[in-house]
């Protein structure tokens, strides 16, 4: 019971860098084309929100005047 007490526990920071040593980085022309597919998506969404939020506002100042 008392040798079970004394192995040391890995610290946090060796963990950390443990799995960052498993992580597989994405090369440059990936993650250049993944980064312009996030923006763009980014972006058709927020167009696709403005345009139903002026349709949306328009339809209830129709509806209250």
């Amino acid at each position: 019971m008392g040798d079970s007490d004394k192995k040391e526990k890995p610290s946090f920071f060796s963990g950390v860098q443990t799995e960052f040593k498993k992580i597989s980085w994405p090369d440059k022309r990936s993650l250049l084309r993944q980064s312009i597919a996030v923006i763009s998506a980014s972006v058709i969404v927020g167009v696709m929100i403005a345009v139903l939020d002026l349709l949306i506002q328009y339809g209830v100042s129709f509806l209250t005047m």
